[in-house]
Order: C-alpha cells, then sequence, then structure tokens
C-alpha cells in the first residue's frame, strides 16, 4: 500500500509519528519517503539517530509549523500520503491558552487541507480524540472543529483524486504526559492520585493506532470518521496494576474533564456503520458518495438508532490483570509491581 509511495507526518516525532515510522519502514520497506514535519529540532535529531542508514534517502526531516501554510505547502510536494497528527492536545495547557490552542489545533487542520488541495496529495487522515464527542473542554472543541473540517475537505476538491478522513480513538497506552506513565512516576511515593472512583476512559495501544490510520489509507472513500472497538477501564483499576499497595487518594475531576468518556453520541448513530472490526461515522453531506455507497463499499451495516458507545457502557472491559499485563506488553517490558 505504501511501498513507493511518499508520506508526510505533521507531528512527526510525538509518540504516534514514531511509532508509525517504526511501522511504515517494517512493513513497507520500499517506502519512497517519509517526511517527519514537526517544531522540535532536538525530537527530530533524536529520530535521526535511530534511522542513521535512512537519512536523507528514505526519511527526510522539515522544520515548520502547522501554522506555516507556506511551509506546510512547499513540505507536501511530491506528497501521496499526508498523516496529520500534530497538535496541542493537553487539556489544561489549551484552557490556559486557547488562542494558541485554535492557531494550531482549527487553523493548522485548514493549512493541512489547504496544502493537500495545491499539490498532488491523494490520501488525508487526520488524527482526532475521544474529547471531539461532545465536547466540554476547549481542546476537545478544537478538535471536532478539525474533523468537520477535514470531512467537510471532500465536497470542495473538485476533480482531484484525493480523500480526506479522520481517526477517532481514545487514550494511548504509555503516550507523553497519560496517566500510566504518570501513575508509575507516582508510585514510589507510596500515593496515587486519581481524579474519581468511577471514572472510565477508553484503551488503545500505539500499534492498534497506527492500524487504524492504515485500514483508513487503505480504505476510505473519503469524509469517515473511523472508531476503533476497544475496551474501557476504570482508571482505580489502573492504579491497581501499577501500585496495588499504594494509598489511593482521590484529588477531584480537574476543569475541562469527563467522567466519561464518548466516541459515538446517539445522535452521531443516525450516520454510523458497523464494518466489523471498526464503526464510522458518515458524512452527514457528502456530494461524492451516498450513504448506500459507503456501506456497500465498506460491507458494512447501520447501527441501531439508539446506538451510543461510551466508555462506561462498553462490553469489553480491562481488569488489573489486564492493564497489567498491557502495561508490560505495550509500555514498560521491565515493568513489575512493587
Amino acid at each position: 500500500m505504501l511501498n513507493n509511495k511518499s508520506v508526510l507526518i505533521t507531528g512527526g516525532t510525538g509518540s504516534f509519528g514514531k511509532k508509525f515510522v517504526e511501522t511504515i519502514l517494517r512493513d513497507y520497506p520500499n517506502v519512497k519517503k517519509i517526511v517527519i514535519y514537526s517544531r522540535d529540532e532536538l525530537k527530530q535529531f533524536e529520530l535521526k539517530q535511530k534511522y542513521p542508514e535512512k537519512d536523507y534517502h528514505q526519511l527526510r526531516f522539515f522544520i515548520g509549523d502547522v501554522r506555516d501554510g507556506e511551509r506546510l505547502k512547499r513540505a507536501c510536494e511530491g506528497i501521496d500520503v499526508i498523516i496529520h497528527a500534530a497538535a496541542i492536545k493537553q487539556v489544561d495547557t489549551a484552557e490556559y491558552n486557547p488562542d494558541e490552542c485554535v492557531k494550531t489545533n482549527i487553523h493548522g487542520a485548514q493549512n493541512v487541507i489547504n496544502a493537500a488541495l495545491a499539490t498532488n496529495v491523494k490520501h488525508v487522515v487526520a488524527l482526532s480524540t475521544d474529547k471531539a464527542c461532545a465536547p466540554i473542554n476547549l481542546y476537545g472543541a478544537t478538535k471536532l472543529c478539525s474533523d468537520k473540517l477535514f470531512v467537510a475537505a471532500n465536497n470542495i476538491k473538485g476533480s482531484r483524486d484525493l480523500r480526506f478522513s479522520v481517526v477517532r480513538y481514545g487514550n494511548v497506552m504509555g503516550s507523553r504526559g497519560s496517566v500510566i506513565p504518570f501513575f508509575i512516576d507516582k508510585r514510589s511515593s507510596g500515593v496515587i492520585p486519581i481524579t474519581h472512583e468511577e471514572m472510565t476512559r477508553f484503551n488503545i495501544s500505539l500499534q492498534a493506532g497506527v492500524d487504524l490510520v492504515m485500514f483508513a489509507i487503505g480504505h476510505h472513500l473519503g469524509g469517515e470518521i473511523f472508531i476503533p472497538k476497544i475496551p474501557s477501564y476504570k482508571i482505580i483499576d489502573v492504579a491497581k496494576a501499577i501500585a496495588p499497595n499504594a494509598k489511593i487518594e482521590v484529588v477531584g475531576i480537574r476543569p475541562g474533564e469527563k467522567l466519561h468518556e464518548e466516541m459515538i453520541t446517539a445522535t452521531d448513530a443516525m450516520n454510523t456503520i458497523d464494518l466489523g472490526q471498526y464503526y464510522a461515522i458518515l458524512p452527514s453531506v457528502s456530494f461524492n458518495h451516498t450513504r448506500q455507497e459507503y456501506i456497500d463499499h465498506h460491507q458494512a451495516v447501520p447501527v441501531a438508532k439508539d446506538f451510543h458507545y461510551s466508555s462506561d457502557k462498553n462490553t469489553d472491559w480491562e481488569t488489573v490483570e489486564s492493564m497489567r499485563e498491557k502495561i508490560i506488553k505495550y509500555v514498560d517490558p521491565d515493568f513489575t509491581v512493587e
């Protein structure tokens, strides 16, 4: 699928970007070019050291910000596939710096769309978040707006052979700033702070997130928001898996935080189809494909009218034991319970 193709990843030095590069080089050794587009020269330098033989052959590094439309357009020359992973994603950071969050997450998204329309890009897949579903914080609101921009971009592509779609998923195990590394760091103190004893979240590994993006590249018609079927966990069970002997301290839900997350609301259900391994929310307005064409293409079935996909109503749950196993598998192979 990606052999002999050129791929650009915005935010390419982040947790997802690094796993995506690793996956492409492993599964598509004849990829023509991978362009890492990001702002941090130190992180680019560190990624270069991991693949010294690939530098300037298959791996290219562009210092650039998605806010800079002209720089982004230059980076997209000769690119076949764009993966848009750049974002300001910390909830509290976004609340304190709202204008900066809007510039990156909304204006940056539009710049990606404009760059794709101005070049010969064929596929664009944007990463989203469960916080974009019925958002209550600015980060989620900007990502919802970004999702809408990418979905609607299919209606302004004209005669171009170009498809835009979105992938939406929950908490990624071990990603920077996430709960698992935070709890691992805190366990030495003997106290694990949790926000609420009943709080739940969706759980996905980095590799599963990459696999979802690969699926989107290979199967999208354009306009879909792809959502994986993944388990939920209780925050308190994550704490018990990491530090079973530590004291649990309930510190309260932070501003802009939900008790439970959603990925498909009951209102979305009328436009949602079940693909088997994944769900897809179809565009409410599409000038390119009918609802039935999406269903036929994906060999899918519509979900029930009252369908609702949230972390507290999930049918698939992690246990303390399964979380511990996955921490060892996906986050830290040397992890042991103290």
